[in-house]
């Protein structure tokens, strides 16, 4: 395991962790953006999508070190444009939604899609749904970790995922 996820907060409540100890040492969250980025180097990229909230934290971080844009994927109703959304339900079950402006992804772009932890995978889900309805291509997925169900097996089997958790 990389010295700097030992950061991470595992003595909390419920199924999460808490990754914002990790995102707080500058040196430490620098290595993390740059081994989360690297299989990706040279795919040819055109955006990060990034997911609310602290997806939009790393998201942008990778982006910013791949010299690329990002596009936030936000939860539903966060937008004041007319959007595409895309239903899922979270860890919890509970009913959510994703949106992303309609506007904002250029036809054959080349998108990373980025969030911190993915638990059941619906919500990455959604968010490659969104970007594929847009005529955009997921070229991967990069995330902290990526939990085993049913879900993400899927995912993992669709898309290059890279994670660097190894618990």
């Amino acid at each position: 395991m990389k010295k700097y996820l030992r950061r991470i907060d595992t003595e909390t409540q419920g199924n999460r962790y808490d990754v914002t100890p990790l995102f707080a040492d500058a040196e430490d969250f620098s290595q993390l953006v740059i081994d989360l980025a690297k299989p990706f180097r040279n795919a040819q990229i055109d955006f990060v999508a990034c997911i609310d909230a602290l997806g939009f934290i790393l998201g942008t971080a990778i982006a910013r070190h791949l010299e690329i844009g990002v596009i936030p994927v936000r939860k539903g109703g966060k937008l004041p444009v007319e959007t595409n959304g895309e239903n899922f339900r979270d860890y919890s079950g509970e009913l959510k939604r994703l949106e992303i402006r309609r506007d904002v992804l250029p036809q054959k772009a080349r998108v990373l899609l980025v969030d911190e932890w993915i638990e059941t995978g619906s919500q990455i889900k959604a968010a490659a749904k969104l970007i594929e309805a847009q005529g955009g291509t997921v070229v991967g997925i990069a995330t902290i970790n990526m939990d085993e169900n049913e879900t993400t097996s899927i995912i993992r089997k669709k898309y290059r995922v890279h994670t660097i958790w190894k618990a």
